[in-house]
């Protein structure tokens, strides 16, 4: 599995949604703002002007990264993936051995990684931790290697 192409089927909607807001809602808006500010007189020295085409720019060129990574992805649903060891789109219940903290992970694609919506953090498949909590099993201690150190959990369940 190449991590970079795959994306949960929850993940893939809110991407497309992304998309659809920004093609019909942020980018319609903005074009509104750039025709306002051209109308406003000498172009060289209207800073509304500048400011609302750099923020079209913005704006299509994520429009443009979104439709590009839309096209590669695939969607795995996590509901049909085997939960006898944490594999893509896991759910992961883990407790630090060192802090007694426990944390809950869910295994996704580097394109589904932001706030999390519930106690659940989406944590990327490519990240130190993802990678290495991948084909390990419940109950299983694993030292994980991450930029501050080694980290120790304890995989208290997975789903």
């Amino acid at each position: 599995m190449s991590d970079q192409f795959y994306v949960t089927i929850k993940g893939l909607i809110r991407l497309k949604e992304r998309l659809h807001y920004l093609n019909t809602v942020e980018r319609p808006e903005i074009i509104k703002q750039v025709v306002t500010a051209r109308e406003m007189g000498d172009l060289s020295e209207n800073a509304e002007y500048h400011a609302a085409r750099e923020k079209q720019r913005h704006i299509d060129k994520e429009i443009n990264h979104l439709r590009s990574r839309i096209s590669r992805l695939k969607a795995v649903d996590p509901a049909q993936i085997p939960k006898d060891a944490v594999r893509f789109g896991a759910i992961v219940t883990l407790k630090d051995l060192h802090s007694s903290e426990e944390v809950i992970y869910q295994i996704v694609g580097v394109d589904e990684i932001g706030e999390p919506e519930s106690e659940i953090h989406p944590i990327s498949i490519a990240s130190p931790i993802g990678r290495g909590l991948l084909s390990k099993k419940q109950g299983e201690n694993v030292i994980i290697k991450v930029p501050a150190g080694e980290r120790e959990f304890k995989i208290l369940e997975i789903k």
